[in-house]
């Protein structure tokens, strides 16, 4: 395709970011509950936060605009590349994978096993670049002795949390120990949504919809850069399945991606300012996404205003002139690619003037400038891994591991329990030794290994890790039970244990990884005939679902209480054993439907699955558009198994006195929560709003939510200041937001299906560029 004319660096590298940044939906009383959470291991994390001038878990209304790049950093990044030779500027577009792989041995300066190395340039100050994989804490790749690093819960349990400030926290954790495991530059911050459940990476994101997704995602990133590191929003744009991932040419109209997933990106980059943006290995509209005009210059560096760097996936690189035109800076993880397309190649590019060396220039630009900007050249880093504090961080993936469980069914008043039932059998999922995690690039190894044999691939994406960190033995430091354990393999001998049990708990797992996609929506391995055997055997059974994704679930009519656990960290069995017996309060929510079939998707079957490795096909994403997830269940009036936001508590709420008001061009929305129980909980009131007449993508979207901790009887004011894109429609003619003249409808609800109350009122047309709100 022909390529249009680069970007210059006088309009693009020295606009700073546009950082509309969102308005956050916490009131005062909410603004220091980072430190709440786990008071002395949080707060070590927040003084490190404050004292490099961040926020530790900032709450307040961030300025409209405000700029990543001060001037005097921007300054000292320009004066640095002028100072450069051809051949630096050409060191740091190129990056290496720090482990031998296909007979291209890792560079000595290099962290061992780890993701990436990018040579720095020692007489101009400028560290080398250390990449490892970051998403749910420190990862190593697969090697002798991988690296022990505490882990989070997943990405999708912490969006479960609704709580940025979990996010905030969980991020300023992994910047801590990659500090001190040698790395500056981490690949973390996922923001692609789950517009497919079978997704095997959905884990690792945060759900469906983009405010949401780009908000958690945001805060995420926001914490891993306190702590002096270059964090990668990842991976850009619309790699939203794993099958044929490399070769699915996705489909959509410019305002459709707008809407959906370049918006969940648009809030995590404005939000957390992330020095760098890692483009995926699909294909969008007929152009590999990191050699995508549309994306990386016309979105991403144009329209955003994006300040930073772009660096591919690794082997998502496909050429050298093509793709530096089109707005990729950096090379990385060679020799996963065909050739070392921004080396040699590169270098005669720009000597034979088919690369600009203006466009070198930019691109070295954009990366000192995310180095200068976020503190790589005054604070080096350096192997230190005996000053991590395990036992803090552990408690910092305890605590968002627990706000982020989703209790979805509690009948016969099951949960919490209590020392009232003598005997209880857990079944399954190696809940006498751990919890699973997710696999692939993001696999954080435990100390000592993990205590499960492999029950997966040998090679990547495995293994199949459990993290030391047991349900049941959690549980049974907490209740006077006896307990006993069936591997649950065999339905017919974990019913006669559950049978001759007071209680049954059944543990079922899911195993997702990167480059898998499910094949469906169902539990592997027979366990739903397992779960019916019990629950048929002894009507007070609970399951616990350990999980990257949603599943079906053909036997709830028979289980009288669900939880869903997603895979939970390094201490998910503290966190489990602390929801089941209500020390804390089931207070997650789901950031994703559950839907009760495949029949009900978009796609009933994964585009590509059954074809050739080597096959090249296409997945029309404008079937659905910008209708993601419960959008397309209200537009389709499907029915899901369970939706988006949906979530019990162990008390109840009233939710009441609600008011909206047209102000700054926007919604400000007031009400009032009470907890009418005798228990403290956390509620988690939602805001929705509608366009009355319609015209939208669907019927109605995210505007906002807030989360509040409120003791028994207490009550509390929330305001929620909508974010003007979830009230406009993308104009692609114009090139701007357009929020139309009308009447409009604001809801309070408990779920996307669980309307409370609501309001109308009349908005004024307003228009308002694509980077702004």
């Amino acid at each position: 395709m022909p390529t249009p004319p680069f970007p210059r660096p006088s309009a693009l590298a020295s606009k700073a970011v546009f950082t509309p940044v969102f308005t956050p939906f916490f009131t005062p009383k909410y603004e220091n509950v980072v430190k709440r959470l786990i008071p002395a291991a949080v707060a070590l994390l927040c003084g490190f936060a404050a004292a490099s001038g961040s926020a530790a878990a900032r709450t307040e209304l961030a300025p409209a605009v405000r700029s990543a790049t001060s001037p005097a950093a921007e300054q000292r990044a320009r004066a640095l590349v002028q100072r450069m030779t051809l051949d630096e500027k050409l060191k740091l577009v190129f990056g290496y994978f720090s482990t031998d792989f296909k007979g291209v041995a890792k560079p000595a300066e290099g962290v061992p096993y780890s993701a990436g190395f990018v040579y720095g340039i020692e007489r101009l100050g400028i560290p080398h670049q250390q990449l490892t994989d970051a998403g749910m804490g420190v990862a190593t790749q697969p090697g002798p002795a991988p690296r022990a690093r505490t882990a989070l819960p997943a990405g999708i349990a912490t969006a479960a949390s609704w709580n940025p400030a979990v996010a905030y926290a969980g991020g300023a954790m992994i910047g801590s120990e990659a500090r001190l495991s040698g790395h500056n530059v981490l690949l973390a911050g996922g923001a692609n949504l789950q517009r497919e459940p079978r997704n095997g990476r959905n884990f690792e994101y945060g759900g469906e919809d983009p405010l949401l997704a780009g908000v958690m995602a945001g805060e995420q990133i926001r914490g891993i850069q306190s702590q002096h590191v270059i964090a990668t929003v990842k991976h850009f744009a619309l790699n939203d399945q794993e099958t044929g991932r490399m070769k699915v040419n996705v489909r959509i109209d410019d305002a459709a991606a707008r809407m959906s997933d370049l918006l969940a990106f648009q809030i995590a980059i404005e939000r957390g300012q992330p020095g760098a943006v890692m483009c995926g290995y699909n294909l969008v509209n007929g152009a590999y996404a990191c050699e995508n005009d549309y994306l990386l210059n016309q979105v991403l560096k144009r329209d955003w205003g994006y300040a930073g760097y772009v660096m591919s996936d690794w082997g998502a690189t496909h050429s050298t002139v093509p793709a530096a035109l089109n707005g990729l800076d950096q090379q990385s993880g060679w020799p996963f690619d065909l050739s070392p397309y921004f080396k040699e190649p590169l270098k005669e590019a720009v000597e034979n003037g088919h690369v600009p060396l203006s466009r070198l220039d930019d691109m070295a630009l954009r990366i000192v400038r995310a180095m200068v900007s976020h503190g790589l050249l005054e604070h080096p880093v350096a192997v230190a891994a005996e000053q991590i504090d395990f036992a803090g961080h552990r408690a910092i993936a305890q605590a968002g591991a627990e706000e982020g469980m989703v209790l979805l069914k509690n009948q016969q008043q099951l949960l919490p329990l209590s020392d009232r039932y003598a005997r209880i059998a857990i079944i399954g999922g190696h809940a006498d030794v751990g919890v699973l995690s997710g696999g692939g690039s993001s696999q954080v190894y435990p100390a000592g290994g993990t205590l499960v044999p492999n029950e997966g691939p040998e090679s990547f994406p495995g293994p199949i890790t459990y993290l030391p960190s047991s349900p049941m033995q959690e549980l049974a430091q907490r209740l006077k039970a006896r307990f006993t354990y069936h591997d649950g393999k065999d339905a017919a001998a974990a019913a006669q244990l559950a049978a001759s049990s007071d209680l049954a708990i059944v543990f079922a797992t899911q195993w997702t990884a990167e480059s898998l996609d499910q094949p469906d929506l169902t539990l592997p391995h027979q366990q739903d005939a397992t779960i019916a055997a019990v629950a048929a055997a002894n009507p007070r059974t609970v399951v616990v679902l350990e999980t990257g994704s949603p599943v079906t679930m053909p036997w709830l009519d028979a289980v009288p209480a669900v939880l869903q656990a997603w895979y939970p960290g390094s201490a998910g069995g503290a966190a489990i054993a602390r929801v089941l017996t209500g020390e804390v309060d089931a207070s997650g929510r789901l950031p994703a439907t559950f839907p009760q079939s495949v029949e009900q998707l978009p796609r009933p079957a994964i585009d590509g699955r059954g074809l050739p490795e080597a096959a090249r096909f296409s997945s029309n994403y404008n079937i659905e558009g910008a209708a993601v997830g419960y959008k397309w269940f209200q537009r389709q009036q499907l029915k899901p198994l369970f939706a988006f936001g949906h979530g019990l508590s162990y008390t109840s709420f009233r939710y009441e006195q609600l008011q909206a008001h047209a102000t700054q061009g926007s919604i400000r929305v007031g009400f009032k929560v009470s907890n009418r129980g005798s228990r403290a909980g956390k509620a988690v009131p939602q805001i929705y709003v509608s366009k009355i007449g319609g015209g939208w993508e669907a019927p109605q979207r995210l505007g906002g939510w807030d989360k509040l901790a409120l003791p028994a009887g207490g009550s509390a004011q929330s305001t929620v200041q909508i974010d003007p894109r979830t009230l406009a429609v993308y104009d692609s003619r114009r090139g701007k937001w357009k929020i139309a003249a009308g009447a409009y409808r604001v809801t309070l609800a408990e779920a996307a299906d669980a309307p409370v109350s609501s309001v109308t009122l009349r908005l004024p047309q307003r228009e308002f560029a694509a980077g702004a709100r």
